[in-house]
């Protein structure tokens, strides 16, 4: 979680078995807005490297996979508590601190 001036406010990481890159993003979605919420943030920019879920979130693109519409829903649901909320797509190689963040984690749980 990062401020507006660029400062890092929260980092987490946590293992989440085996799952899909697309459910994988949302599970890290959802807990980025708990976590955004536990520190009263009230407008969000989430940069999401999975452009399906992205799209998805916009209401460009409909959910029809059965594992990730809870996800949807969820994620939607926690969105309401925010005044705003915006998702943007990054390629990988703009995401990196989060790429080390989920390196370490699958470093300590090898």
């Amino acid at each position: 979680l990062i401020n507006d001036g660029g400062n890092v406010i929260k980092k987490l990481g946590f293992a989440l078995g085996v799952k899909t890159n697309n459910e994988a993003e949302y599970k890290a979605l959802i807990r980025g807005l708990r976590t955004s919420l536990d520190e009263e943030a009230t407008h969000l920019k989430c940069y999401l490297d999975s452009e399906l879920v992205v799209k998805q979130l916009r209401g460009e693109y409909r959910v029809k996979n059965a594992n990730m519409k809870p996800l949807w829903n969820e994620a939607k649901e926690l969105e309401k508590k925010f005044k705003n909320v915006e998702y943007f797509h990054i390629t990988r190689d703009k995401n990196k601190q989060a790429d080390l963040l989920v390196n370490e984690v699958l470093d300590a749980n090898e």
